[in-house]
C-alpha cells in the first residue's frame, strides 16, 4: 500500500471482494497478514466489522469508505460489539467460529483512510470491531449467514471489554469480569493479567 509522500507499507488492509473462500484454523485460504505481531495466529483467524458503523463515520468524515476499511475478513449486519460476547459460537457458512476478544485499532487504519481522527473515535466509542478462532474449517460464501449456535453465559459483551481495557484501565472488577471468560484470547488474557497483578500489588 502506497500512502502520505510515496511511502510504502506491507499490509494485509486492502483486502478485495470474493465469492467465497475456504476457512482454516489459521484464517481464510488467500488471504495474508503481514505483522504477525498484531494480526493473525488461531485466536485472530477472523476479523469482522460491523457493517452499521459505517454510516456513523463516512457522515462524522465527510467521505465514503472503501469495502473492508478496517481490513476486516467479513463485513456482517445485526452484529454490533454491544450484542456479541466472548465465548459466543457461531456457524458461519460451513465453518464454526468463535468470538474471542475486540480488535485493537493500528495506524494501518489512518494511513489507509488519510483520517487520523477515525481511529481515535473507534477507541472513544468501542466500535472496533472483534476476532474469531475457527473451532470447525469450512467454506463460506458471499451470501453465507452467521447464526447463534451458542450463546456464552458469561455476558461479557466485546463493547464492555472494549471499555475496560481502553477505558477503565484501573477497574479490577472488569478486568477480573473480562478474565473469567475462559475462551478469553490468549493475548488479552496476558495483557488483562498482568495489568490485575500491578493494580492489586497496590491496593495490598
Amino acid at each position: 500500500m502506497t500512502y502520505g509522500q510515496e511511502k510504502e507499507l506491507d499490509t494485509g488492509i486492502c483486502k478485495e471482494t470474493t465469492e467465497e473462500a475456504f476457512l482454516t484454523v489459521d484464517g481464510f485460504q488467500g488471504d495474508g497478514v503481514a505483522d504477525l505481531r498484531f494480526h493473525g495466529g488461531p485466536d485472530r483467524a477472523v476479523c469482522l466489522y460491523p457493517h452499521e458503523h459505517y454510516a456513523r463515520w463516512e457522515q462524522e468524515l465527510k467521505n465514503p469508505l472503501p469495502p473492508a476499511t478496517f481490513g476486516e475478513n467479513l463485513t456482517v449486519t445485526n452484529m454490533l460489539e454491544q450484542d456479541i460476547h466472548i465465548g459466543d459460537i457461531f456457524q458461519l457458512g460451513d465453518a464454526v467460529v468463535q468470538i474471542t476478544q475486540g480488535r485493537i485499532p493500528c495506524s494501518t487504519i489512518t494511513k489507509r483512510t488519510g483520517q487520523p481522527p477515525l481511529l481515535k473515535r473507534m477507541i472513544e466509542t468501542g466500535f472496533t470491531g472483534y476476532l474469531c478462532r475457527v473451532l470447525e474449517e469450512g467454506t463460506v460464501r458471499k451470501d453465507s449467514t452467521m447464526t447463534l449456535l451458542e450463546a456464552h453465559p458469561k455476558q461479557v459483551s466485546i463493547l464492555f471489554a472494549n471499555q475496560i481495557y481502553f477505558h477503565q484501565q484501573k477497574n479490577i472488577e472488569g478486568i477480573q469480569k473480562i478474565l473469567d471468560v475462559p475462551e478469553l484470547a490468549h493475548e488479552w488474557r496476558e495483557r488483562l493479567e498482568k495489568r490485575l497483578e500491578k493494580l492489586t500489588n497496590l491496593v495490598q
